[in-house]
């Protein structure tokens, strides 16, 4: 469009036109270390195929439906995968309990499904295959052949798919029109961040652990001490946060990105403030859950990652309407609803060209355009400005001043999916006090597995 060309730098302005899509990888993680070996390694390891096995026998039963101790030793060797090989042998006990655990939710989550006559689409478990696959160069069916290399039915994989994806959809059609974040507590997370913005950043990975049943709390504290000892011997920190990690961070590692100081709870700032880069906080526990915070690098005060950013709502009319005439245009653009939808709320003319934009740099914006913005607060629309027979303006959206802020929009999503999470764990449990849970392998911290 020639008018919107005008803002952009016409270079970024075609690269704005690419759309770039992210494949996460839908249990978590990437496989581009099947058939590597780790790295740097110097602990004992698990091999694949060496994993524990139990008995060919009943290892647990969900109301009546039978988990075996093949498909528990099976996960296992999809757990020690995901691991990137990296489990010292001394873990295996612990993952062993983990898989069992994670089995009987997975069953759990599928018997409420039923219950509820939904059912997820086999074509959509095949198409996160297939995105799985993808982040790795390989096609669906090269993924196949490297799990059965490795042991692994690809049944294993599109079970645990199946739950994930079922269970999803259940909890979102449920409670996601229960969530309610208002535009306060946006602005009261944003105004904490802006006013911590010149405090210490760090850059964390987080484990939850749920602890909603007071009486489990030493268990689940030991777990946590175990876990941190693995990590001591050579597990990676990413791979125990996608296996255990019950917060909405566990697909990507436990990323939480950069962190300013003051940005998450007292309790858990203080933690982070005592860390040093590469260090793992113990286990502190925090409203029903316990975290094991990493600490992976640390940004001093008031220093700046990147240069500042705005996202904006671009407004152009012929210059034939007049300066006064688009002022009173321009004006009307925080009606139009045009920073949150993609359909006008209000129809400003058949001579108004407007268009969302994403957040840009700086030096992605003509320059004539830089030192308004600059002055600009979210919600302001700027004076209109004459070039090339139009009058142009903007209603900004967002503003990074470049200390990485998150956006709005992210801040609502982090508040909106620890809603939803909670909702979910709490949705799990009901289900579970109303299901006969029989464990024939025990899952007790205090006693040894049964191997085969």
């Amino acid at each position: 469009m020639r008018i919107t060309s005008l803002l952009l730098d016409p270079v970024h302005f075609m690269t704005l036109r690419r759309t770039a899509h992210l494949l996460l990888a839908g249990l978590g993680f990437g496989i581009a270390g099947l058939s590597s070996p780790a790295l740097g390694q110097t602990t004992p390891q698990a091999n694949i195929h060496n994993a524990p096995t139990v008995g060919e026998a009943v290892a647990a039963t969900v109301n009546d439906e039978m988990i075996s101790t093949f498909d528990v030793r099976q996960r296992v060797r999809l757990m020690v995968l995901m691991s990137g090989g990296r489990v010292p042998d001394s873990a295996m006990d612990q993952l062993q309990k983990q898989a069992l655990k994670d089995l009987v939710e997975e069953r759990l989550k599928l018997q409420e499904a039923e219950r509820l006559e939904f059912e997820i689409d086999p074509a959509e478990v095949d198409e996160e295959l297939s995105r799985i696959a993808a982040t790795s160069k390989l096609t669906k069916d090269d993924l196949v052949e490297e799990l059965e290399s490795q042991g692994i039915a690809i049944e294993t994989v599109r079970d645990q798919i199946k739950a994930r994806l079922t269970w999803q959809r259940i909890v979102s059609g449920r409670f996601g029109n229960r969530v309610r974040i208002t535009e306060q507590q946006v602005d009261n997370v944003y105004g904490r961040l802006l006013s911590d913005s010149r405090q210490e950043q760090y850059l964390v990975s987080e484990i939850c652990l749920p602890m909603e049943d007071e009486s489990k709390a030493p268990e689940i504290y030991r777990a946590g001490l175990q876990m941190i000892e693995q990590m001591r011997r050579g597990v990676p920190f990413e791979a125990v946060a996608r296996q255990f990690s019950v917060c909405s961070t566990a697909q990507s590692g436990g990323d939480l990105g950069w962190i300013h100081s003051g940005e998450l709870a007292p309790e858990l700032d203080r933690v982070l403030a005592n860390l040093q880069p590469g260090a793992v906080s113990v286990p502190t526990p925090y409203e029903g859950t316990l975290y094991i915070l990493a600490v992976r690098k640390k940004r001093g005060a008031g220093e700046k990652s990147s240069e500042p950013a705005y996202s904006l709502v671009y407004a152009g009319v012929p210059m034939s309407v007049g300066k006064d005439r688009a002022r009173e245009i321009f004006a009307q653009l925080p009606k139009t609803n045009a920073c949150e939808s993609s359909t006008l709320a209000v129809d400003l003319g058949p001579d108004v060209q407007i268009t969302a934009l994403p957040m840009l740099r700086e030096t992605q914006i003509q320059e004539v355009f830089r030192p308004t913005l600059e002055k600009l607060q979210r919600g302001d629309v700027m004076e209109p400005i004459a070039h090339d027979g139009a009058y142009h303006s903007v209603l900004l959206c967002e503003k990074d001043e470049g200390f990485g802020l998150p956006s709005r929009r992210q801040i609502e999503e982090r508040l909106s999916a620890q809603q939803l999470n909670l909702m979910s764990r709490r949705y799990l449990r009901d289900v579970e006090r109303s299901s006969s849970v029989d464990y024939r392998i025990s899952v007790d911290e205090e006693e040894a597995p049964v191997a085969g």
